[in-house]
């Protein structure tokens, strides 16, 4: 099926973004002084607003200590942090393919805030690939499903012609909420048996094969 509609997930879906956002976390709970948080425990939470990030890895944490929290991480992340980031390798050409088809519609749903997508929109240059995109901060955190709800208005695009693809069941659980159809990737964060819970159409386990499969090919 050749969807009008395609909603990307950004984090562990089309950028190589993972290490980065689990230093700068652990550096900011360390700095927080909530103590020590492995990668497995950041890695599962990639994809929550960070509100809902912070309290799902930090239960019981004070509001004081949750913002400290909050603050320590966006300043690593902008500011502190070298991890690299760049787009999974092929990304930008096959995005760059979809843009040709005529109707195609892309768009982002993403944890990420207004601000921190807006500014890797500038720094990448990718923020035109794109004809609607939402953040946690300015609707609901992923599972809830208002992002999506809320792209298709925008978009005037029914349900049933428009996917979402992600990396984590929070992307595929969204969208199993309003009954859209839904892609997991599996070069992510979340394992292929957890993603399968969400009953996605197909899992993806490269960037190749999830192009080629959404190009028809």
């Amino acid at each position: 099926m050749q969807y009008e509609l395609m909603i990307f997930d950004w984090d562990g879906t089309l950028m190589d973004s993972v290490p980065r956002i689990v230093s700068c976390m652990q550096a900011a709970a360390l700095e927080a002084e909530w103590g020590a948080l492995s990668a497995p425990e950041v890695e599962d939470i990639i994809g929550l607003g960070l509100p809902e990030a912070i309290a799902k890895l930090c239960p019981g944490i004070l509001p004081a200590q949750a913002e400290r929290l909050r603050e320590r991480y966006s300043h690593h992340f902008v500011h502190a942090d070298a991890t690299p980031m760049m787009f999974f390798a092929g990304v930008e050409a096959h995005i760059a393919r979809l843009r040709e088809r005529e109707g195609q519609r892309l768009a982002v749903a993403t944890g990420k805030s207004r601000r921190g997508l807006d500014r890797i929109f500038a720094e990448t240059g990718s923020g035109a690939w794109f004809q609607a995109s939402r953040t946690a901060d300015e609707t609901r955190s992923k599972p809830h499903p208002q992002m999506l709800s809320e792209l298709l208005a925008e978009l005037s695009i029914p349900v049933e012609r428009a996917v979402m693809v992600g990396d984590t069941e929070y992307d595929l659980e969204m969208a199993r909420a309003i009954g859209m159809d839904r892609i997991g990737v599996t070069y992510g964060v979340h394992t292929p048996e957890r993603l399968s819970l969400s009953r996605p159409q197909w899992l993806a386990h490269s960037v190749d094969e999830l192009f080629e499969r959404l190009h028809g090919e």
